[in-house]
């Protein structure tokens, strides 16, 4: 049984095939061929280089010629034509059919001419050339094509093929199609090369500096005026609002605005240039924020030639954009470098030893740093931790830093000591790698409100704002860790001991078994000691290094000495003991300590004055005060 349905399917399965072989082949090949039979032209419509049309109505001949990838109107006037009408012509020529078609022979022995279907003298002639040796490798070859009357019946055309031999009966399709008005045959867009393409844009005004900017890689440089950096964003913004720009409408000659051009804008791209020329305001309304200008382009065709007049409307933000390129494409950035690359900084000011901070780790890894101080007599540099949260907002500050203006691009030596760069208030140097970045900030005089800076090998000099002086203070308290003292948290307090070194006298004793116990109620304040000693923290440090004897802010009024035990390995604990020598409270949030191990003098961090104070001027506190009685 199995074997008759395998047998019976199989059967069915030949004669399919067989059927499909033999019939539908046939019918596919007889519709290829009907097509073809009703197409009017063959391989000639391919590769099109050019299409000219002839009308006998004034003012709708016109001629198209391709340029490399692009397509331009070239009669009766030079402009990029519109993509999407040249498109529509060339697909109507490519499928051009006709529904019948007879030969001109058989016409003749009707006793009858090519004036009968309007032929003799056409209402639309079409030439177009195709191939080439750019395209083919053979000589170009041109088609004629002559439209004539229509038909009386079906809205239908006379077509006169390219051989003169056949007259077809086409649609009126074609016709509409080379029938455009010329505003729908031209593009709108006044310049075509995308920002992605763009290798340089330049620019030139009256009685203003030339402006050309390359790009180089992923950045966008000046080449002039003056070499530097331009601003990506800002380029890269600018050139798409030029590519946005549309025509607003075409000018009459008569009526055209001839004279020099106000700004002439060209972009390279890779394999075009385009040239704009806008040749001042037009009468005429326009879009708030934007003014019409009369403009023309550069015909390529010919040298030194210029296209009809037309009227653009142009953004205000980019024409004043456009005007003052050199400042305003200008990266506003003074110093260009990757913060995680910088290996080492260097802070000089007159007066003052040099700041020199270096990493620790290798660029990029890490953030520790180190603090390079001055040698002492006889002796060898010295390097404590450095503070890594301030040096990283030191490199987020140069790297951020903008400048105010350009105050010149060509300052004379004279300039640049009057604006004291001759002898600058600072001198910054990043070091990344093998190289340097060298930036000089100077100043006319303290009642001056800018400073000015100048990058090593550069020629520009910038007007700052002088924070940057208070960023890149030459103290090095302001850079050394102002974490002293870290212990775990598994550190115990068990002794602490306040001396008053006026009389040598315990003010008050912790855990140490002699001298004056806490007061009762301010035992709670010993956790506030505990923690805040154990994380010993300066608010800020003071120049020089510690002595016993007194400090800049006055004698020393106290010795604090505190004891930890520190868990260790096999149960047995070890101890830590600390000394700090403090000043009087100063004020609220005032008050000063001396590390003899550390070698610093430092403000005490809130936290440790408020500590101290319960536990030493406690009973003399008088507390919030009351609230005043309900009247």
């Amino acid at each position: 049984m199995r074997t008759k349905v395998t047998l019976v399917l199989l059967f069915l399965n030949v004669a399919l095939f067989f059927f499909i072989f033999r019939y539908e082949r046939a019918w596919r090949t007889e519709m290829v061929a009907t097509e073809v039979r009703h197409r009017v032209l063959g391989a000639e419509v391919a590769n099109l280089t050019a299409i000219a049309v002839e009308s006998a109505r004034p003012g709708e001949s016109f001629r198209l010629e391709r340029r490399g990838a692009r397509w331009f109107v070239t009669a009766p006037f030079e402009w990029p034509a519109n993509p999407s009408a040249v498109d529509r012509i060339r697909t109507d020529l490519q499928l051009l059919d006709d529904e019948t078609s007879f030969s001109v022979k058989e016409v003749e022995k009707n006793d009858q001419s090519l004036a009968v279907y309007g032929l003799d003298h056409p209402a639309l002639t079409v030439r177009f050339v195709s191939g080439g040796p750019d395209s083919t490798g053979a000589p170009p070859v041109t088609t004629t094509l002559r439209i004539g009357s229509a038909t009386k019946v079906g809205q239908r055309l006379y077509l006169l093929s390219p051989n003169g031999e056949r007259i077809h009966v086409v649609g009126r399709e074609i016709v509409d199609s080379l029938s455009l008005p010329l505003d729908q045959l031209r593009s709108d867009s006044v310049l075509t090369v995308p920002v992605y393409e763009a290798r340089s844009l330049n620019l030139l005004a009256p009685s203003e500096p030339r402006v050309r900017i390359q790009k180089q890689g992923a950045r966008w440089m000046f080449e002039t005026p003056v070499p530097a950096r331009a601003e990506k964003g800002a380029v890269e913004l600018a050139i798409n609002s030029l590519e946005s720009l549309r025509v607003k409408s075409f000018v009459p000659a008569a009526a055209a605005n001839t004279g020099p051009a106000a700004l002439r804008v060209t972009i390279e791209g890779n394999s075009q240039s385009e040239t704009l020329f806008l040749q001042g305001e037009a009468p005429g309304a326009a879009a708030a924020g934007s003014k019409l200008y009369y403009a023309q382009l550069e015909d390529l065709a010919k040298p030194g030639g210029r296209s009809v007049s037309f009227l653009v409307e142009v953004p205000d933000a980019l024409s004043q954009t456009l005007l003052a390129a050199a400042d305003a494409l200008r990266d506003p950035r003074i110093l260009d470098f990757d913060a995680a690359l910088v290996t080492a900084v260097a802070l000089r000011a007159p007066g003052a030893s040099d700041i020199v901070l270096r990493r620790l780790e290798a660029a990029g890894t890490g953030s520790g740093w180190q603090l390079v101080l001055p040698a002492e007599a006889g002796g060898n540099a010295r390097t404590i931790t450095a503070d890594a949260a301030a040096v990283q907002h030191l490199l987020t500050e140069l790297a951020t830093l903008t400048k105010l203006d350009i105050k010149s691009d060509a300052p004379t030596d004279a300039d640049r000591e009057n604006w004291g760069l001759t002898q600058p208030e600072r001198r910054i140097t990043l070091t990344m790698g093998a190289s340097t970045l060298e930036l000089d900030i100077g100043r006319s005089g303290l009642r001056d409100p800018v400073v000015y800076g100048q990058v090593a090998n550069a020629l520009s000099v910038y007007t700052l704002s002088p924070e940057i002086l208070r960023d890149t203070p030459v103290a090095p308290g302001d850079w050394r860790d102002r974490n002293l003292l870290t212990l775990p948290a598994t550190a115990k307090l068990t002794a602490a001991v306040l001396t008053d070194l006026t009389t040598q006298q315990a003010v008050w004793a912790w855990g140490s078994g002699v001298g004056p116990k806490v007061p009762p109620g301010r035992e709670a304040a010993i956790d506030g000691l505990t923690h805040a000693v154990r994380d010993l923290r300066a608010v800020r440090f003071e120049a020089g290094t510690f002595s016993a004897a007194t400090s800049g802010q006055g004698p020393w009024r106290y010795r604090l000495e505190v004891t930890f035990a520190l868990p260790g390995g096999g149960g047995s604990d070890s101890t830590s003991i600390h000394s700090l020598f403090l000043t009087a409270r100063l004020g609220g949030t005032e008050q000063w300590g001396g590390a003899p191990e550390f070698g610093a003098v430092f403000r005490l961090d809130q936290p440790l004055i408020d500590a101290l104070w319960t536990l030493t001027y406690g009973d003399r506190d008088p507390g919030a005060p009351e609230k005043a009685a309900a009247r």
